[in-house]
């Protein structure tokens, strides 16, 4: 099969197509024909070898978390009804770039109908992340809800979620063309934070979902108000926010530290990609590469040019 190799850590030039063993499903796994790659941004950090990552990898491997694609056969104690089915799911770290993947099968997420299949890659961990996150905050109605990177994955869902519950959006993200893209899917305002005094104009807020950190994350926590929370999620910065829990209690701001069980966790996938299939929730793909475009993909989320999801396609003849 072809794939994409993380021959050594480095920069986007690191990661080179060439070819692999096909995999067999093993006991428990269900072999799946890979239409689509989820891309995330923790992964151009794996790459390089450097930053907080949960997964720790040994070159040579093949990276990538994510898939979508057919269950084209199934290992021992699988039931072989699955054969055929529409499917996304997670590797477990590795093993995403590439035209087949095996995984667990108790790991996978059927892909309802009604929704396609790139939409559905799109939200297996920015769904996930964005539906548990919104629980963990719980906005009410009126509140004022700040999100940051708010044209990302992440971001882009954050700012439906929060609209639908009735609060008052404010989007935070880089450039007209990223806070256009939110003021598009809903977001009652957007502001510029490459623009000095945006927290100004940003304004007081009752809720923070912090995925940039550093900074970024540090001036937004100078708007929440006295009862306030902040969720952080993320560190597009490459830094986490670091607010001491002192700070917080004195200004009297809750800090949102989600915890989730691994059903709660499958819990919220199901949850976003039942919104999808209802038309309640659009995940935005912004980008799109070809399978040996993986340089390219990685070049561009780290160019901060992005919105929305990335996606690698595996193109068959």
């Amino acid at each position: 099969m072809r794939a994409v190799w993380l021959k050594e850590f480095g920069g986007p030039e690191v990661l080179v197509p060439g070819e692999a063993p096909d995999p067999v499903p093993g006991e428990g796994q269900a072999l799946v024909a890979v239409e689509f790659v989820n891309i995330t941004f923790v992964e151009t950090q794996m790459r390089a070898g450097a930053g907080p990552v949960p997964v720790r990898v040994e070159p040579p491997v093949i990276p990538g978390n994510g898939v979508g694609g057919v269950v084209a056969a199934v290992g021992p104690g699988v039931d072989r009804g699955l054969v055929g089915r529409r499917v996304v799911s997670s590797t477990g770290g590795t093993g995403a770039y590439a035209e087949l993947a095996s995984v667990d099968a108790a790991g996978l997420f059927e892909v309802p109908d009604g929704l396609a299949l790139d939409d559905a890659v799109a939200l297996l961990a920015d769904g996930r992340t964005a539906t548990m996150m919104l629980d963990a905050a719980r906005p009410r109605p009126g509140e004022r809800v700040l999100v940051e990177a708010a044209a990302g994955g992440v971001g882009t869902l954050l700012v439906q979620l929060a609209k639908a519950a009735g609060a008052t959006v404010v989007a935070v993200a880089g450039g007209a063309r990223k806070a256009e893209v939110a003021l598009g899917l809903g977001a009652d305002e957007a502001v510029d934070y490459g623009e000095p005094g945006w927290a100004g104009k940003a304004g007081e807020v009752d809720v923070v979902f912090d995925g940039v950190g550093g900074d970024v994350a540090r001036e937004a926590f100078t708007l929440v108000r006295r009862g306030g929370r902040m969720v952080s999620f993320g560190l597009a910065s490459g830094e986490w926010a670091g607010i001491p829990e002192e700070d917080a209690a004195e200004r009297g701001v809750t800090l949102v530290r989600p915890t989730a069980t691994p059903e709660e966790l499958r819990e919220f996938t199901r949850g976003a990609l039942a919104e999808a299939a209802a038309g309640r929730l659009r995940p935005v793909v912004g980008q799109r590469f070809p399978l040996d475009g993986a340089a390219d993909a990685h070049r561009a989320i780290q160019s901060r040019a992005t919105v929305g999801k990335t996606l690698l396609e595996v193109r068959r003849p």
